[in-house]
């Protein structure tokens, strides 16, 4: 029960932060992408600000016995494999996907809870995605 609920209290922090940081505006997410033309850096200090929370938390991770130990058979249970065809598709899909419309899978279901017609639509082709590799590649 505890595990649900602080996967809750953290999902509920990661998407205020995702609309505090304006990265459910896919204005604001493409002006960032457009390093050519009027740049909007400011997402780059939110990526930043991730990397050093991932940072402390890795740190606190491993200086803890317990966590280390969860973490590891959380690990574990996730195989690891190379870099593949399927690895580099997935990420040029989800680059272009990305690109073509400034939203990514995060800000896309935060922004279903804010009626914003274009999370419907991406929310949509994600959820269609994720039923046409299960029928490709024959799994559940």
């Amino acid at each position: 029960m505890s595990k649900n609920i602080s996967a809750f209290v953290f999902g509920l922090i990661f998407g205020v932060g995702l609309i505090v940081a304006q990265m459910t505006n896919p204005a604001k997410v493409l002006a960032f992408l457009d390093v050519a033309g009027a740049w909007d850096f400011s997402l780059a200090l939110v990526m930043a600000s991730a990397l050093l929370i991932l940072g402390v938390s890795q740190r606190l991770i491993r200086t803890s016995p317990e966590l280390a130990q969860e973490q590891e058979q959380t690990a574990c249970d996730t195989p690891k494999t190379g870099v593949d065809a399927r690895l580099i598709a997935g990420a040029a899909i989800f680059g272009v996907g990305w690109g073509l419309s400034g939203i990514c899978p995060g800000p896309a279901i935060v922004g279903l809870s804010s009626g914003l017609p274009g999370s419907y639509i991406f929310a949509g082709a994600m959820f269609a995605g994720f039923v046409l590799f299960n029928i490709l590649h024959g799994r559940r």
